[in-house]
């Protein structure tokens, strides 16, 4: 009995002996893959940019809340953004802070018409575009979106040294104190004072009076005009007896008896 438990125990060992052989054996002939790995994504490429927009670029700098509102409620921003797709000049924008808005005389933007708000923000645009360096080379008076370069048309003077642009409208001098974005056909600066035109904000002197009218010459009175354009001097005729008087007009008939008197008595 003893002996047979123990050849038992005997076959079990090596049971266990062939199992961990074959288990080594088909762990070297089939070694365990491993895990695959996902897929690796595509680099994201950057979407392309659209159109700029001023008010955007405004907002992400901050500090321009009353520009952004002009700008939006006279639609020059919609204006600027529209054209630059079919501009092959570009624009520029000035751009005075809010600081640079509450300096200005109390009730000054609400006096201004409609018309008047449309011109000062384009006043404030250059339909082209200019880099810092290309102001040092501009040829004044410059051409601003709200007119031409004539007296009269809205024109600003820029100069540029030391790294310094300056900019003058006749009523204002502004400096340039920073650059907000310069791309895509758009470059828009930092100003520190608002741009005043002459043409909004200095009256205009009243037309001069028209000259007083010189009163005619009357003509001399002409004389009274008889009935016939020429004057009869008296005539005397003599027929069968008597005699007709003409004179103005008027006939004087008399006897001869009564001539033949008259004349006796000289």
């Amino acid at each position: 009995m003893h002996a047979k438990m123990a050849k038992q125990a005997a076959v079990f060992s090596l049971s266990l002996v062939f199992l961990c052989l074959c288990s080594t054996t088909s762990g070297q002939l089939a070694p365990a893959q491993a895990p695959a790995q996902a897929p690796a994504k595509p680099a994201d490429t950057p979407a392309p940019r659209g159109t700029p927009d001023v008010t955007k670029i405004l907002q992400k700098a901050g500090g321009f809340t009353i520009l952004i509102r002009l700008l939006r409620t006279t639609a020059v921003a919609d204006q600027i953004k529209g054209q630059l797709d079919n501009s092959d000049t570009g624009f520029t924008l000035f751009a005075p802070t809010d600081s640079a808005f509450s300096n200005l005389k109390s009730g000054t933007l609400n006096s201004l018409s409609n018309e008047e708000k449309i011109r000062l923000m384009q006043f404030h645009t250059l339909p082209k575009f200019y880099s810092l360096e290309n102001f040092e080379t501009v040829t004044n008076p410059v051409r601003t979106q709200a007119g031409d370069t004539n007296p009269g048309d809205y024109p600003l003077n820029l100069t540029a040294a030391g790294g310094q642009v300056n900019i003058s409208t006749g009523l204002v001098n502004a400096t340039v104190s920073g650059t907000l974005f310069s791309a895509k056909q758009l470059a828009v600066y930092r100003v520190d004072k608002v741009l005043l035109p002459l043409d909004i904000f200095v009256p205009k002197p009243p037309a001069p009076a028209p000259a007083p009218v010189k009163p005619k010459a009357k003509k001399a009175a002409a004389s009274p005009k008889s009935s016939s354009s020429t004057t009869t001097t008296p005539t005397l005729v003599v027929d069968s007896g008597a005699v007709a008087l003409t004179e103005h007009g008027m006939l004087v008939s008399v006897g001869f008896s009564a001539f033949i008197a008259a004349f006796s008595l000289r």
